[in-house]
This record gives structure tokens, C-alpha cells and sequence, in this order.
């Protein structure tokens, strides 16, 4: 019954530990048949395909059974379309005899045209709980705060396994996953049909001056953290692959790349926009991420290259258990055979003590580097986020004094708070929108600005609310890039409200000039 798969998303929606999430996830592998719990695990890391359920169609559909200004209004208060949905939807139902296996193969049958009057079908024999879960699986939005990654961790102590080994068989697997389980409860490990697979990456833990003070620095080395995005590269048998960081396939929006891994191996690297010598802004490599097909034109201008770190594997020889002083002298001999257009060697910074290593991190030579890496020279290539081996050290943030303009409801866990904000400057003796912020702030911080929302609402355009312009927020941000696309002319990297600023009254707030002297 889909009742089980509803009692577990209703179970991690309202956990906010990691681990108590961890022992619904596993309890649930372990309580529930095949082929239920792998379709349930694809639903959570996103590699469940269904026919495209998209919130338009769902809002035309719930609009032919209630009253459009109700539903409308019901929206606008509970901030999730789904919840919302399910709870005005007519009728309470009954206990579904429907099994999740059987509405996942109903959704990927069914043709787009006859999407609407299925689910209408289902909606009807439902409670209200089932039906929020059947949506949320229908549209792909869990919305759970159960990563992919934490939803493989859960299989793997499920099965006391390792996470290392489920990550680098994932890519060959496809749902329900059931050679998964049975590995998972002792039987034989499932061979990946991957070619080319994705393995687990290394991460980095945030660090401070003080922090590496009784660190040695003759046992470190470091390098520039550039703003970028950071990938694999794997080229095994033939096939050719390039991979984000959480595994990602993305290759086929940077065939330039692909076409010049001229390699047997596995590399990590910085994927950047590089025009020449010069590293381009991020914003130049986000108009290609995502993409199906790039066009000649945009490969011409806007060439991507990748910017190496490190490397996994080489020449049929696995690296990972080398310290990286090993493997960063295979990298030197590796890049040597590599088209430099395209491929070329992240340099290690001369330092004598963590003071020199400050001076540079305060005087970069480009805007687009964001900090530092620094990494442990008898470190080995580990999976995941391990403490005390690699760190980095981010610039600090640019900082602006900004005034509230607009606010829309969030969405799960936040749908009953104002938590989407839009923030301005002065342009004259006008306030411009600059930018919007979803986090940073505390949980009372987000109670206290949702009551300023409510009580300060002085126009409403259908969820969104504009505020009379009297609250100061410090905004910080991690980067600023020319744009034709907002009013201002900029747009900000990775905003985030990081203060309240009730002591400053909106006249003081930052002027847009201020704000386009930092661009770079």
C-alpha cells in the first residue's frame, strides 16, 4: 500500500536530526518487500523517471473541483502545492489498496494527455495523506530533506556496507535496485554495468586562521579554490564521462571537454568558463550547465576547461590509497599529455607560515577565486567529507546593507513562514531590487521577519507580498557578475541574509553604486 511510502516521507519531513532520519530510512528497507523500498530509495535520490507531472497541470486539474479564488487563497496560507492539494481535495476517501509499485508503473504508462484524469482517479480514493504522497511522487519534489547521498547511506547501514562501495556501483544500477538488497541482506555484490563509472568525491571542511595555527604548514599544501563548479572526468574502455560532484552525469553540456579527455583514468578537477589565461565569471559557466546540446556559437564563446586537482585512477592503476604527494607527481606527468586549451594544472602557492598563507588568501590575482585549499601532502583520496585532511579557507563574504521589498511563503517545512525574501537598494531616491534570500537566518530570525511580513503587507501580487520599506537586513554574498537580466545590472553570488539590522533606519541602507564598485 502507498500508505507505508506516505508514513515515511510524513516521518522525515518532521525529523530534523540526520540520524533519526537514518533509522526511518533503514527501518523501512527493512520492513517493506521488493520491488516497494528500491522504487521508494529511486524517489528519494531522484532517479525515478516518470511522465512529466508539472505543478501547471496539477493546478488546472484541482481548479475543475474547487472554487479557483478558494484554492487560491489556500495556496497563498499553506505554501506547498501539493499539501495543498491534498487537503482540499474533496471527499477523505479510504485507505488505497493502490501499491507504490503499482502507481509508479500507472504514472509511467499513462500518456501526458490522460495524466489529469488518472490522478484525479487516485486523488479520489485517498486520504489525504496518501495523496500528498502520491503527488509528491508524481511531480518528483520530496521535499523530505533526505539528500541522495543520505538516502544511499541509509541502504548501506542497512546492509553494513560500505558507502564508498554502493556510490561507485550506483551509476550501473537502474530501480527498483533489487540486486541492491539482496547485497544489502548477504548475498553477492551486483556487478555495475556503468562504463566509465562516477567515483564518490573528496570533500573539504570549512578552516580559519586559528584553526590551522598548530598545523604544520611544511605538511600542507595549497592552492587556489576556484568559482567554478567541480567535477570527474572518466575515461575508461572508450567511453567518456564527465561528472558533477554528486554524481551528475553532465557531459553532454560540454562536448568540448569530452572530446579532449584523451586519457585511461579518473580526474577531479574545477570546471570553469577560460577564455585564454583568463578565468571567465561563473555566471559565463552557468549558461551551459544543464544543458541537452550546446551550440557552435556558445562553445566558441564560452569555452570550457577544467582546472586539475587531482587524480583517482591512471593508466589502469588505482591511486586513491597514494598519499596526494604521490598522486599530485602522476597529475604533473599526466597533465604533460593533455591539450592545455582545455586541461591544465592547478598551481601550488609558495608559503613559508599561515601568515604569508593569509596575506595571499586577502590579495588574490583574479575575482573569480573564492579562497583557498589547503590538503594534508600524506592525505589519500577519500570519500566523502573527512575531517582533518583537506580544508578550505573562503574569502570572507562581501557584505551590504539592504532594505526588505517583497516576501513569498517557503516551501516543506517552511510553507506556513514568509522565508523568500527580496531586498533593494537606493538608486537615487528610489529603492532598486538587487537580489533574494532564502536562508541564513535563524529559526526566531525567520519568526521575527515573518511577523514583520504580515504586519507590514502593503500590497499583495497573487503569493507574493511587498512590505513597506522600513527593514534593514545585512546580505552577504560570495560574489557579484554584470547581468542584462535584472534591473539593477547585477546579480549576486549565493546571497544570504546574515544579520538584522534593526539598528539602522532604511534611509542609511546601501546606495546600487555602492554595490557596482565591487563588481570585478
Amino acid at each position: 500500500m502507498i500508505a507505508g511510502f506516505a508514513e515515511l516521507l510524513e516521518r522525515l519531513a518532521f525529523t530534523p536530526q540526520r540520524k533519526r532520519k537514518l533509522a526511518h530510512l533503514v527501518q523501512f528497507f527493512a520492513t517493506r518487500p521488493d520491488p516497494e523500498r528500491g522504487l521508494a530509495l529511486a524517489a528519494l535520490t531522484g532517479d525515478l523517471e516518470l511522465r512529466s507531472v508539472t505543478p501547471s497541470m496539477l493546478r488546472e486539474m484541482v481548479r475543475a473541483r474547487v472554487d479557483a479564488d478558494l484554492f487560491a487563497i489556500s495556496y497563498d496560507f499553506v505554501g506547498d502545492l501539493a499539501e495543498t492539494i491534498a487537503l482540499i481535495w474533496p471527499g477523505q476517501g479510504a485507505e488505497s489498496d493502490a501499491t507504490l509499485p503499482d502507481l509508479v508503473a500507472e504514472l509511467q504508462v499513462t500518456k501526458k494527455a490522460d495524466l489529469p484524469a488518472r490522478i484525479a482517479t487516485r486523488l479520489d480514493q485517498m486520504r489525504p495523506t496518501e495523496r500528498h504522497a502520491y503527488l509528491k511522487l508524481a511531480t518528483g519534489g520530496l521535499r523530505v530533506g533526505v539528500s541522495a547521498r543520505l538516502a544511499r547511506q541509509a541502504l548501506a547501514e542497512f546492509g553494513a556496507i560500505d558507502l564508498a562501495e554502493v556510490e561507485e556501483i550506483w551509476h550501473g544500477l537502474t530501480p527498483p535496485y533489487t540486486a541492491l538488497f539482496a547485497w544489502a541482506e548477504g548475498g553477492e555484490k551486483p556487478v555495475s554495468a556503468a562504463r566509465a563509472p562516477f567515483r564518490p568525491v573528496m570533500l573539504s571542511t570549512p578552516t580559519d586562521l586559528d584553526a590551522l595555527r598548530p598545523l604544520d604548514p611544511k605538511t600542507c599544501i595549497a592552492e587556489w579554490k576556484w568559482d567554478g563548479i567541480r567535477v570527474q572526468a572518466v575515461a575508461e574502455a572508450g567511453t567518456r564521462k564527465l561528472y558533477s560532484r554528486t554524481g551528475d552525469d553532465i557531459s553532454a553540456a560540454f562536448p568540448d571537454i569530452i572530446a579532449a579527455m584523451e586519457f585511461e583514468g579518473a580526474l577531479d578537477g574545477e570546471l570553469l568558463v577560460r577564455r585564454g589565461d583568463q578565468v571567465a565569471p561563473f555566471n559565463d559557466l552557468q549558461t551551459r550547465l544543464g544543458r541537452k546540446t550546446v551550440s557552435r556559437k556558445m562553445l566558441d564563446s564560452h569555452p570550457a576547461a577544467l582546472r586539475l586537482y587531482d587524480v583517482l585512477l591512471w593508466d589502469g592503476a588505482d591511486l586513491r590509497d597514494q598519499p596526494l604527494s604521490r598522486r599530485r607527481a602522476v597529475l604533473e606527468r599526466a597533465t604533460a599529455r593533455l591539450d592545455p586549451a582545455r586541461m591544465d594544472l592547478s598551481p601550488l602557492l609558495p608559503f613559508d607560515d599561515w601568515d604569508a598563507l593569509a596575506a595571499l588568501r586577502a590579495d588574490p590575482p583574479e575575482a573569480v577565486i573564492e579562497g583557498l585549499m589547503i590538503k594534508h601532502r600524506d592525505s589519500p583520496y577519500l570519500a566523502g567529507r573527512i575531517k582533518g585532511h583537506w580544508f578550505k579557507w573562503k574569502r570572507d563574504p562581501m557584505l551590504v546593507d539592504a532594505v526588505l521589498l517583497y516576501a513569498q511563503r517557503g516551501h516543506g517545512k517552511r510553507s506556513g513562514y514568509y522565508s523568500d525574501f527580496t531586498f533593494g537598494l537606493w538608486d537615487g531616491d528610489q529603492l532598486v531590487p538587487v537580489g533574494k534570500a532564502y536562508f541564513g537566518f535563524t529559526d526566531a530570525e525567520l519568526r521575527d521577519l515573518d511577523r514583520f511580513v504580515r504586519n507590514n503587507t502593503v500590497d499583495r501580487y497573487g503569493p507574493v507580498r511587498a512590505v513597506a520599506p522600513t527593514r534593514v537586513v545585512e546580505v552577504a554574498f560570495e560574489g557579484l557578475n554584470r547581468s542584462t537580466r535584472h534591473k539593477s545590472g547585477v546579480a549576486m553570488r549565493f546571497p544570504r541574509i546574515s544579520r538584522l539590522r534593526d539598528d539602522k533606519p532604511a534611509s542609511q541602507a546601501d546606495r546600487l553604486d555602492t554595490l557596482r564598485a565591487l563588481l570585478p
